[in-house]
C-alpha cells in the first residue's frame, strides 16, 4: 500500500486550505482546469485529486473504488476558487448521474450566484432530497419570479429540510421583489 502526501498539502487541511495551498503551487488557471477535468470525469493527477479530496482521496489512490468523489471535489473546489470558463463544466455538474455532484454543483451555482435558474429548477423533481433542498437555497439566491410556483411546489415536499429551504427562499426572492404577493401555500 503507498501512501503518498504531496509536498506542502497536508491532508487534515480544510478544503479551503488545501485548495488554497494548490492554488499557490500550480496558479488558479491550472487549479480550475483541473477541477474542470475532475467533474467531467478525468483524471486530473494524483497530487492534484490529494489536494481537492484531502486524505480520502488516498483510498482512492490505494484502489477504493472513485464512485462519484472525485467529481465531487472537483465541483467543491469552485466553492473557494472561479472564473467563468468553469460554467460549463458546473452546469454539466447539476445533470451528474451522481446526487452528491449535482448537490455541490447547485451549491457553486448559489455560491457563484451563476444565472441559470431554469437549469437549477429542473432539480427540484430530483429523486433525492439534499438535491431539492439545494435547488431551493440555490433559487433563493439567483431565481427570478418566474421560479415563485417551483418553490411554492416544493413546500409540500414530503421532506421537511426542503420545505424549510424552499420557504427561506420564498423569502428571499420576496425580498428582491417586493411586487411577489404570498400566496395563501406560502
Amino acid at each position: 500500500m503507498t501512501t503518498h502526501t504531496p509536498k506542502n498539502q497536508p491532508n487534515d487541511d480544510s478544503p479551503a486550505e488545501r485548495i488554497a495551498k494548490v492554488v499557490a503551487e500550480l496558479g488558479e488557471d491550472e487549479v480550475v482546469a483541473r477541477a474542470t477535468a475532475l467533474i467531467a470525469g478525468l483524471n486530473a493527477g494524483e497530487e492534484f485529486l490529494l489536494a481537492v479530496g484531502g486524505r480520502h482521496a488516498q483510498g482512492i489512490l490505494d484502489g477504493a473504488p472513485p464512485l462519484y468523489w472525485p467529481e465531487v471535489w472537483g465541483a467543491r473546489t469552485f466553492l473557494y476558487i472561479w472564473n467563468d470558463s468553469a460554467i460549463p463544466a458546473v452546469l454539466a455538474g447539476l445533470g451528474n448521474q451522481a446526487w452528491r455532484v449535482r448537490e455541490m454543483s447547485a451549491k457553486v451555482v448559489a455560491r457563484r450566484e451563476l444565472a441559470y435558474p431554469a437549469e437549477v429548477a429542473l432539480l427540484a423533481t430530483d429523486e433525492v432530497a439534499r438535491v431539492r433542498a439545494q435547488a431551493a437555497r440555490a433559487l433563493g439566491e439567483i431565481g427570478r419570479t418566474e421560479d415563485i410556483d417551483v418553490l411554492r411546489s416544493l413546500l409540500k415536499d414530503p421532506e421537511i429540510e426542503v420545505r424549510r429551504e424552499a420557504g427561506g427562499a420564498l423569502k428571499k426572492l420576496r425580498a428582491k421583489a417586493p411586487t411577489v404577493e404570498p400566496s395563501t401555500e406560502d
